[in-house]
């Protein structure tokens, strides 16, 4: 490190010592310690400095110090991104949200909970479960993932059908700007048409825009009753038809209804998975919904007869219905169990694109039959939240050479821009995907997205060069 560069080190982290603790700021060897993504738990953190910040004034603060220095900015939670949100170039502080972990007492009346971003979500549904009640974000990473990054990325998941993204689930927010602004607004109503709703912004702004800090969330009652069932269909139109049909037949108690590819689905069942198939390999899709009810016995009763009429009418070719819990979890972690598909792969790459509903089936074809042919793949396994027309893909692929990666991409995200899709349904842009943006945005979309950063965070310290390129 030069002369300069030291002096303007040390300055940094004078600076930084005025507003916290000692413990509070990593740097030096103890970075090695530390890592950017929790798949790369091998490599060193490549920054300045990481800070643990306590408290909203004490990010502002660290803000504040940044502003005047200059200082560009990463912030860090459950680290469980796929997008290349959280990747550093060695020029960044990164501020943890670790150690703001606080989880409120939730508020029985207005059905809310108050909780700091740094709180585990699993923390959180385990909190509100104890009184009876739902925060109904549900996806793989709820073990490590904090709010504060679900907020961030605007995450989804398998409830998305009935309870929506991660902004319906969203009363209040409070926010540090990158000049240390605080901008608190924890409001607890659901109706409030008093202007801009200003906390949408941030919500799934990867960090760009603001620092999320604290946030009310909107809770639901506790379902009493929950009923899955495996079911097995031949034709797209027929995956689509049965999604109406049950819907309407559980009367608005659909929960989920995610859609497994048959080559996707006998990995999933088959060594090395430790999970066994409840039906046959004999179909094209395995369909896997779930109902959250009031009663457990009618609403299994109610299921039962849903599976044997669609049956008579052919909209199903085969179902089988969880009884018990445990029957519940073994269909679930089937779903869930995404590392046996990266298992059966030397290399793999991931994508979380949307598409309208009534195109997948086609779609997903042409771009499986595309991936076959490419040298260098070798499995392509799809599956998703098709209730929500989000389609996940998993490629297994011999190497990680660029020109591989592209040819993936390019396939992939080809069809996206005529059927007016997206390149992410819900991990996000990050570094990997912002070259595809205008895709699935318009000259015009990008322009003000531009302007908003330019705003809100002039100097272009809040994870530089994510999502957008500026200038």
């Amino acid at each position: 490190m030069h002369r300069n560069e030291t002096h303007k080190m040390n300055t940094l982290l004078e600076s930084f010592h005025t507003v916290l603790n000692t413990d509070q700021i990593v740097y030096g060897e103890a970075l090695k310690n530390r890592y950017h993504h929790i798949w790369r738990m091998d490599e060193p953190l490549n920054v300045k400095a990481m800070l643990l910040p306590h408290t909203t004034e004490q990010v502002a603060s660290i803000m504040k110090i940044c502003y005047a220095q200059e200082q560009p900015v990463i912030v860090f939670g459950g680290l469980t991104n796929l997008v290349g949100s959280t990747e550093t170039n060695g020029d960044e502080i990164v501020i943890s949200m670790e150690r703001m972990d606080a989880i409120e007492n939730p508020d029985l009346q207005s059905r809310t909970i108050t909780v700091e971003a740094g709180a585990i979500l699993e923390n959180v549904q385990n909190a509100v479960a104890e009184k009876g009640l739902l925060f109904p974000l549900n996806y793989g990473a709820k073990g490590s993932a904090q709010i504060g990054g679900a907020i961030a990325t605007n995450a989804g998941g398998l409830q998305v059908i009935r309870f929506g993204m991660t902004r319906n689930l969203v009363l209040g927010l409070e926010v540090v700007l990158s000049d240390g602004t605080v901008l608190s607004s924890l409001k607890k109503v659901i109706k409030d048409n008093s202007g801009y709703d200003l906390k949408q912004l941030f919500i799934g702004s990867e960090g760009t825009l603001g620092i999320v800090t604290k946030a009310v969330l909107k809770l639901v009652e506790a379902p009493k009753s929950r009923k899955s069932a495996f079911v097995g269909i031949n034709d797209y139109d027929k995956v689509v038809e049965f999604m109406r049909y049950v819907d309407k037949g559980l009367a608005g108690t659909l929960s989920s209804y995610e859609l497994i590819w048959k080559e996707t689905f006998i990995t999933l069942t088959k060594d090395p998975s430790i999970d066994r198939s409840p039906l046959p390999y004999d179909y094209n899709y395995y369909v896997l919904i779930e109902g959250l009810g009031s009663n457990q016995t009618e609403d299994q009763n109610r299921m039962e007869q849903l599976l044997e009429e669609a049956l008579n009418n052919e909209l199903i070719l085969d179902g089988a219905l969880a009884y018990t819990a445990s029957e519940l979890s073994w269909f679930w972690n089937i779903r869930e169990n995404v590392d046996a598909l990266v298992a059966v792969c030397d290399y793999d790459q991931h994508f979380d694109i949307s598409l309208p509903i009534h195109a997948i089936g086609e779609t997903i074809a042409i771009i499986s039959e595309q991936l076959k042919t490419v040298e260098g793949v070798t499995h392509v396994f799809p599956f998703g939240h098709v209730g929500d027309g989000n389609i996940h893909f998993i490629i297994g692929k011999t190497n990680q050479s660029d020109s591989l990666r592209m040819a993936i991409n390019t396939i992939v995200y080809q069809p996206i821009k005529g059927l007016n899709g997206s390149v992410s349904a819900e991990h996000g842009i990050g570094l990997h995907k912002k070259v595809y943006l205008p895709l699935c945005r318009t000259d015009a979309e990008l322009y003000l997205m531009k302007q908003l950063k330019i705003t809100l965070d002039p100097k272009n310290l809040l994870n530089p060069g994510k999502i957008l390129d500026f200038d």
